[in-house]
């Protein structure tokens, strides 16, 4: 007949018959991470067991031959004896047993004392030979050596890697081990050989020890039966939740983070005096977790998830200061690091991402970390902005991470079950009830055999020459003599027959009833405490705040008690002063405006755009890279978008099409952007447009509140003309346009009333023959100067003043002399009297940066100086103004 072997701890010492067996393994892992069905399995074995047996009597009964149907498939029984077994049979009662010992014996730990069997041999063989404080470190070979020998059969170095985990404090929260040598690094570096290296028992270890010689917990035969071994450890403190574990096993896994002792002791003394306490309550003491290494945790609701069902998670971020440099540059200085990060893998990483050109910022990343402290420091560029670059080094490093809870444990050392945080603390609480139980019940018999010794030299004491004279007058019978005698019993005779004659004729009464006594009354206290589980609890909850008082320590992680956010790509882009470029054929890119080198004037500039042919640059734009970016078009609509939205580029790349961002038509181009920091705001008044044939309009802001994906209509244009220019404007504002031929007029835009969206608007300056307008501005201040740029290179600045105001409609004067040498106008801005600098572009993609400063006040009617160079076939094709805020964060900078 077959046995049945499904019990868990047949499992290693049974195989199956002539075919099959548990697979040796060495190391505590395994291939899932998933919740498996190896509990139906062993059911359904079990099952098919009770089947085999019954029919196999039936065979027994006269049969020769008869199916036996084993775990659910037929075998055949021949009359021999030989059990002919189909693979899927044998492949699944071997699995069974294979997957069970790895569940059980191997890479799961207890919920009673936060343990492996690996981790908890390695204790119970140094406590076995006393290797901890005071005794000297011993050879972590010799440990190893030990450990194989007598309690894990396995290869010595996973035993070693197990017993250095135990002892790096990056890794533990409370280390168990106490290491002497090269134990390795937070980094990933290897320990020494266990030859080089030393260890011995931690206080902590120690603790999860405490009172195992008093029979407080179960022991078993090790594999070859030659030793005992304990089935768990009397753990004095709650370990799975002190130092957290991590296993694989098969078809299921655990991930438990570390926690804080203080925090944990005070919710399991919560938890004793109130059993009915809620979640809750117990996380009014429990944060979080408290990983070894610090940095911040953000919980929120999946962490009160994760204490409540055993499954969740916390996000983990390093703790990184901004510190600045003498040179006015910054470091992005990490101090803490997320639970298990490498700082040479994440140095790494930083220094691929600079390689991609994923990060164009850093100019180095090192590791200065030195005597237990961490110190790693990313160095920054001249432009870069540091609070955008380390929101950048949170999401694409390692940071900032996530902690999958899947608390899953074995009960009772046999069944793994998913747990939350009340289930952990009431076994745990269960446990040290049963082993406070039994080592009481130890120390009771113990003080009960004592006190019956002391009762039976007391009897001796009181009749001290007679018990003399009857042990003179015994030969081999005086323990039965004095037994008769005095009424003692066997123990008691043997105990006054061990002590030398001397001994008892001087043994004095005083200390023999003192001894008595205090023995009696712990024999009452124990059996006081025994007779009622409250004062078990209370030995239980008094013990833990001892332990508390004793290794209690700050948190070392600061806990959120809300989720962190994903970012954003807006809080991933750094702030930073950029220019934008706008070609006539709809080429838009953007590019640093540290590119642009200041020249002085006359000078030639440098290559600032590759132009398709015969395309020219149209408009350029000095912004914040978080600024709201306005796209007025050709056709009377408007879009809107980030700065940071518009791809970046190098100084000379040709740019991206407009019609791959915005929602065009294709004959649709853009002619003007207004850039605004906090978007269009309906308290600014007005928008003032202008077409390229002298139509003016004015609108109030708030019709452009919400600008939909696909535009909005802003202007009814006539057949011909184009949208060119729109300002912001307060309504009362003084309006300047200029045409190509020289001509300017000033008004009030006072005379234009405000329209709706769809109007079409209103005559601004009446023009001569072949005549366009190439400007419209906003007078704002009277001490304003207008400069005009001419296409080949002369330019002028011209103060407001200069130009009175007159009626919309007329033909205008004159804003600057036009000839042959200088070639029509192609832009009129107007320049605050601080206005720093101004950026001129060819239409062969020549650019220049000239200082405002540098560019004469003339009188209207002057043709200006030169203010760029060009080549033969080259003219100006456009004018950009640095406004005066960029001109103070340069000057900061350049400090």
């Amino acid at each position: 007949m077959k046995e049945n072997k499904n019990n868990p701890e047949n499992l290693d010492n049974e195989k199956v018959s002539k075919v099959g067996g548990v697979p040796d393994a060495t190391d505590d892992k395994g291939v899932d991470e998933t919740m498996g069905k190896t509990p139906d399995l062993k059911e359904k074995r079990l099952e098919a067991d009770e089947n085999e047996v019954d029919e196999t009597e039936e065979t027994e009964a006269g049969e020769t031959e008869e199916d036996v149907h084993v775990g659910g498939l037929t075998a055949r029984r021949a009359e021999d004896g030989v059990e002919e077994l189909t693979v899927e049979n044998v492949m699944e009662d071997s699995f069974l047993r294979y997957s069970m010992s790895v569940i059980i014996d191997r890479a799961l730990p207890d919920v009673r004392d936060g343990l492996k069997p690996v981790h908890r041999r390695i204790l119970y063989a140094m406590y076995k030979n006393g290797w901890k404080a005071p005794h000297a470190t011993v050879k972590s070979a010799r440990i190893v050596g030990e450990v194989m020998g007598k309690y894990h059969p396995h290869g010595d170095s996973s035993i070693y890697d197990a017993m250095v985990n135990l002892a790096q404090p990056w890794k533990m929260r409370y280390t168990l081990v106490e290491g002497q040598g090269n134990f390795g690094s937070m980094d990933g570096d290897d320990p020494a050989a266990s030859r080089y290296t030393e260890a011995r028992m931690d206080k902590v270890g120690a603790e999860l020890l405490s009172d195992i010689e008093k029979e407080t917990v179960d022991f078993r035969d090790n594999f070859d039966g030659t030793e005992k071994e304990p089935v768990v450890l009397p753990a004095a403190l709650p370990n799975i939740l002190l130092n957290g574990q991590m296993g694989i096993a098969v078809g299921m896994a655990t991930n438990i983070p570390p926690h804080n002792l203080g925090e944990v002791v005070d919710a399991t003394v919560s938890l004793i005096d109130n059993p009915d306490a809620t979640l809750d309550d117990l996380l009014k003491h429990v944060k979080g977790p408290d990983f070894p290494t610090g940095a911040e945790v953000y919980g929120g609701a999946p962490m009160k998830q994760a204490y409540a069902t055993g499954k969740g998670s916390v996000t983990i971020r390093a703790i990184a200061d901004i510190e600045e440099r003498k040179n006015g540059r910054f470091n992005i200085v990490i101090t803490e690091v997320p639970y298990g990060m490498s700082k040479e893998s994440f140095i790494e990483k930083v220094r691929q991402l600079v390689l991609d050109k994923k990060m164009t910022h850093i100019a180095d990343a090192r590791d200065e970390s030195a005597r237990g402290k961490i110190r790693v420091v990313v160095e920054l560029k001249k432009d870069a902005y540091p609070k955008k670059i380390l929101n950048q080094l949170y999401k694409m490093t390692d940071l900032q991470t996530t902690f999958h809870y899947n608390v899953l444990a074995l009960v009772n050392g046999i069944q793994p079950r998913i747990m939350g945080l009340k289930e952990i603390l009431a076994e745990f609480i269960k446990h040290r009830q049963k082993v406070i139980r039994r080592r009481m019940e130890y120390d009771l018999r113990k003080a009960k055999e004592r006190a019956h010794i002391l009762e039976g030299l007391k009897i001796a004491l009181d009749n001290i020459d007679e018990v003399i004279k009857t042990i003179r007058e015994s030969y081999d019978d005086a323990d039965k003599r004095l037994m008769e005698r005095f009424g003692l019993s066997e123990i008691q005779a043997a105990a006054i027959l061990a002590m030398q004659l001397r001994r008892l004729q001087g043994l004095e009464r005083d200390k023999i009833e003192a001894e008595l006594q205090e023995l009696m009354a712990m024999i009452a206290k124990y059996e006081e405490i025994l007779a009622d589980e409250a004062k078990v609890l209370a030995v239980v909850k008094d013990e833990l705040l001892a332990m508390k008082e004793k290794y209690g320590d700050k948190r070392r992680s600061k806990v959120f008690n809300h989720e962190l956010g994903k970012f954003s790509e807006e809080e991933l882009i750094p702030e930073e002063e950029s220019v934008v470029l706008l070609t006539a054929e709809n080429y838009i890119k953007r590019v640093s405006q540290t590119d642009f080198h200041r020249q002085n004037r006359g000078g030639k500039g440098k290559r600032g755009m590759t132009t398709k042919e015969e395309d020219v640059i149209s408009q350029i734009i000095t912004a914040n890279s978080h600024d709201f970016l306005y796209f007025f078009t050709s056709q009377g609509r408007i879009f809107k978008m980030k700065a940071y939205e518009v791809p970046q580029a190098s100084l000379t790349a040709k740019g991206t099409a407009a019609v791959n961002l915005l929602n065009m038509h294709p004959d649709e181009k853009i002619t003007e952007i207004i850039k605004h920091s906090d978007g269009i705001d309906p308290e600014t008044g007005y928008l003032f447009m202008a077409t390229k044939k002298g139509t003016i309009k004015k609108t109030e802001t708030k019709n452009y509140m919400n600008v939909r994906s696909n535009g909005l209509i802003t202007i009814k244009l006539d057949p011909g003309d184009e949208l060119k220019w729109v300002k912001a404007t307060t309504g009362k504002n003084d309006i300047i346009i200029s045409t190509s031929a020289g001509q300017a007029i000033r008004f009030n835009e006072e005379d234009v009333r405000a329209m709706g969206r769809s109007a079409m608007g209103v005559r601004g300056i009446r023009l001569r023959p072949k005549d366009e307008v190439v400007g419209m501005d906003v007078v704002t201040d009277p001490k304003q100067t207008l400069i005009a740029v001419s296409a080949n290179g002369y330019g002028k600045a011209t103060l407001v003043s200069n130009f009175p105001t007159h009626k919309r409609g007329g033909v205008g004067i004159k804003v600057a002399s036009v000839t042959e040498k200088t070639g029509p106008i192609v832009a009129v801005h107007t320049l605050d009297p601080e206005a720093s600098e101004v950026i001129m572009m060819s239409s062969l993609g020549q650019a220049i940066r000239v200082a405002v400063k540098d560019i004469p006040v003339l009188g209207r009617a002057t043709q200006g100086v030169r203010i760029m160079r060009l080549a033969d076939d080259d003219t100006v094709a456009s004018l950009g103004i640095v406004l005066p805020e960029d001109k103070e964060e340069e000057s900061e900078e350049e400090e």
